[in-house]
């Protein structure tokens, strides 16, 4: 391939910003240089920044199921989810597929297969902007949790799974009246109902929980997935996971479980919608805050795929305790260190030369031109 050349370019690199040109060849990027290159694409000042790594995003179910009962084609759905992944500046996701099933999923295990053979079908075929990998999440209280994740058992591209239960009055819902408000009202059952359901899922969290959790653990360990806790409340589910294994924490809900977690080594994860929206939507910890005390590690889009960048701007602008730098790490070179992509996350000699260029329009980031590996996806 021709080298390619970008100019006049605010360029974030790992602590700091300048501005200057940067060419990239086969696929790595060749040279950064404070010099004004004569020729080359003209940046006329926007950011260039690391393409950015996605972690843990719900996204590709909603283009699967649209609308209740209806089904849209997979490899239809994987084009229109990794669409938006691309021009939202994403150059590497994680597709978060459900492992374990319960009322909440509104699918099978089979349908969650077909959604990750139409990923490795479109990888395969090349049809794909971003560079795909699976992240599976195991709901460990319900009961086909095992067989859902023994459907991946030979596949290279799961890299990470999450150990999660959703039951109530424990981790993201300890609080029953917005577990109430979020599932009575997303399920429309009445207050008797609700509650049975509620016995229902508890039920099955203690029946099986803790012996699937440490299946899927021990599994992990053996095939070299990365373990990943989820919405840990106490000391004793940081505890638990220290036992385990756990590298990442997803989504603590609690300043208390943050801090253990980080002071165990592992890398904490919140959600970027918490950023941008000030506060979580479950009424938990709220990331700020977390940035704060220092105690946060890595964004994920989760549900909003945009969120990601505009998260980075938002905490650049806003926050005194950390600039854009440190800011683009959260979700640039912090998560690609986590799942081992040692080749890509900061723009640095010798990388992939997965690029964003960026103009920020009334504080909102504008993704305007998106490279992975060198080859213009958005």
């Amino acid at each position: 391939m021709p080298e390619t050349v970008l100019k006049n370019a605010k360029i974030v690199l790992e602590n700091e910003i300048i501005s200057g040109s940067l060419s990239f060849k086969d696929g790595l990027i060749h040279d950064i240089s404070t010099t004004t290159s004569v020729s080359g694409d003209d940046f006329e000042g926007d950011f260039l920044i690391p393409g950015l790594v996605e972690l843990h995003t719900d996204h590709l179910e909603g283009h699967y199921m649209p609308r209740p009962r209806v089904r849209w084609n997979p490899i239809a759905a994987v084009l229109a989810h990794d669409a938006q992944i691309a021009s939202s500046g994403i150059t590497t996701v994680f597709d978060a597929l459900r492992v374990g099933l319960d009322e909440d999923a509104d699918m099978t295990a089979a349908e969650t297969r077909k959604l990750a053979d139409a990923i490795e079908d479109s990888v395969h075929q090349g049809r794909l902007r971003a560079d795909h990998y699976f992240h599976l999440r195991c709901e460990v209280s319900a009961e086909d949790c095992l067989e859902g994740f023994g459907l991946f058992e030979n596949d290279e591209r799961v890299k990470l799974a999450s150990l999660m239960d959703h039951a109530p009055g424990q981790r993201q819902f300890v609080d029953l009246e917005t577990y109430a408000y979020y599932y009575q009202r997303k399920l429309k059952l009445s207050d008797p109902d609700f509650k049975l359901f509620c016995e229902k899922r508890m039920a099955q969290s203690a029946a099986n929980s803790d012996p699937q959790r440490r299946a899927i653990a021990e599994l992990c360990r053996k095939r070299g997935i990365v373990l990943a806790s989820h919405d840990d409340a106490t000391q004793a589910h940081v505890d638990e996971a220290i036992e385990q294994g756990i590298q990442v924490a997803e989504f603590p809900t609690t300043i208390e479980a943050a801090a253990a977690s980080k002071n165990a080594g592992m890398s904490v994860l919140m959600g970027a919608p918490n950023i941008v929206r000030g506060g979580s939507h479950s009424g938990n910890v709220s990331a700020r805050e977390l940035v704060e005390h220092g105690h946060l590690d890595i964004l994920s889009s989760d549900y909003v795929p945009f969120s990601l960048i505009q998260s980075t701007f938002v905490l650049g602008e806003a926050n005194g305790n950390i600039g854009l730098p440190e800011a683009i790490k959260l979700v640039t070179k912090n998560p690609a260190e986590a799942v081992g992509l040692n080749d890509r996350g900061t723009v640095a000699v010798g990388k992939r030369a997965d690029l964003v260029r960026v103009r920020v329009d009334e504080h909102i980031p504008v993704v305007r031109t998106v490279w992975r590996e060198g080859r213009r996806v958005a």
